[in-house]
């Protein structure tokens, strides 16, 4: 069984929500939704989308934010906002599982409330896991599942571009065209 401690997949749905930024059209939620094996039950209306689009900017501010005391009061407001109630719910041949509104609400008030409480499990567990990509030009949020906790970027590429750029900005420094000797005849 995979458990993942800092949120779990409701918290890894707020950060793709936060990546998919302005793109939250009906059509690109419901497919990030069934990414993330969640039932919508029925269409996402564009007012639906919209909301969730403003939601989106609220959760984005919760990833990489070091003030930890920042950060429980940005997720608290969340969820005063979502106003979460939440209980154990067994539909659709599934086990026991936790639902944080009611199953037959709209679409767009169970993912607030859902997402919320995501963020405030992993806030509680360790609130540093919800992080934002070091690469200076990358807006990319993530939730760092890491053994070590010590992820810095949102992907391999972003962290191999930096790593070449640093390497690149040690080796040109006070070096001309003229230092580079060139084969001797």
């Amino acid at each position: 069984m995979h458990f993942n401690p800092y949120g779990g997949l409701a918290a890894e749905l707020a950060a793709e929500l936060v990546n998919a930024g302005r793109d939250l059209s009906p059509s690109r939620l419901l497919d990030l939704l069934r990414e993330f094996d969640y039932k919508p039950l029925g269409a996402v209306s564009a007012e639906q989308a919209a909301t969730l689009t403003g939601w989106a900017r609220r959760l984005d501010e919760v990833f990489g934010e070091p003030d930890i005391d920042r950060q429980t009061d940005l997720v608290n407001a969340l969820l005063a906002d979502a106003a979460a109630q939440p209980y154990i719910s067994r539909h659709d041949g599934r086990p026991p599982h936790l639902h944080f509104a009611n199953e037959h609400d709209p679409v767009d008030r169970r993912l607030r409330a859902y997402t919320a409480a995501g963020l405030a499990h992993a806030v509680c567990q360790d609130g540093g896991r919800l992080g934002r990509c070091d690469r200076h030009d990358c807006a990319i949020v993530y939730v760092d599942t890491s053994r070590n906790g010590r992820r810095r970027f949102c992907s391999t590429r972003c962290a191999n571009r930096v790593h070449v750029a640093d390497h690149r900005s040690r080796h040109t420094i006070g070096t001309t065209p003229g230092d580079v000797a060139g084969p001797t005849a």
